[in-house]
């Protein structure tokens, strides 16, 4: 008899256990949305009419617990009536949370490389070659049927690529450099620099 009962009691707390979600030690984690914006805080864990505040990107937070895909966290209630607050529970999504501090966001753009003095050296080259023509007609050639040819904003292969003429692609030659066409898109107004190796004239 005795033996049952403990047998009893062992699956009742067992049950017990599995029921119960798990409550951790505070943790601190960073609110992280991944178009930078804010997250909702709510009153109880579900999503309806419930928000009570919002969370800005890379917020520090204080999680209590979580459980079921959301996250109890300390936030200040403000009171509308004394105009003061209290420190209280609050929910948020667990998804929007991370352990470290997320980097700012938009993401710092990568700064432009500086062009070394051999880069300058053959532009220099190149441009002196530049004569204007009476505007006329090339015809993109890219070395494979299904690639491209890139336009690039000065006439060198080091420079930035600003634009990509496919197959066939139709470009009007302003000037004409030793290795390179000055070429505007009459689609877009887009003017750049193509190599001369890639295009034919039409």
């Amino acid at each position: 008899m005795t033996k049952k009962i403990i047998s009893l009691t062992a699956a009742v707390l067992l049950m017990m256990a599995l029921l119960i979600p798990a409550v951790h030690a505070d943790t601190t984690m960073y609110v992280y949305t991944e178009n930078g914006g804010t997250l909702n805080v709510r009153s109880s864990e579900r999503i309806e009419n419930n928000v009570i505040g919002t969370l800005p990107y890379g917020a520090k937070v204080t999680v209590r617990s979580s459980y079921n895909g959301w996250s109890q966290i300390l936030y200040p209630w403000v009171n509308t009536v004394s105009g003061g607050y209290r420190v209280d529970y609050a929910y948020v999504q667990s998804r929007y949370l991370i352990s470290v501090k997320p980097a700012p966001y938009p993401p710092a753009p990568a700064p432009a490389p500086v062009p070394s003095r051999s880069t300058i050296s053959s532009l220099n080259v190149e441009f002196r070659t530049a004569r204007k023509v009476v505007p006329f007609t090339v015809i993109s050639r890219p070395s494979r049927a299904t690639g491209w040819v890139n336009l690039r904003w000065a006439p060198s292969v080091e420079a930035e690529r600003i634009a990509t003429c496919p197959q066939g692609k139709e470009l009007t030659v302003l000037a004409e450099l030793s290795d390179w066409y000055q070429v505007q898109d009459p689609v877009t107004g887009m003017i750049g620099f193509i190599s001369r190796q890639y295009v034919s004239v039409k």
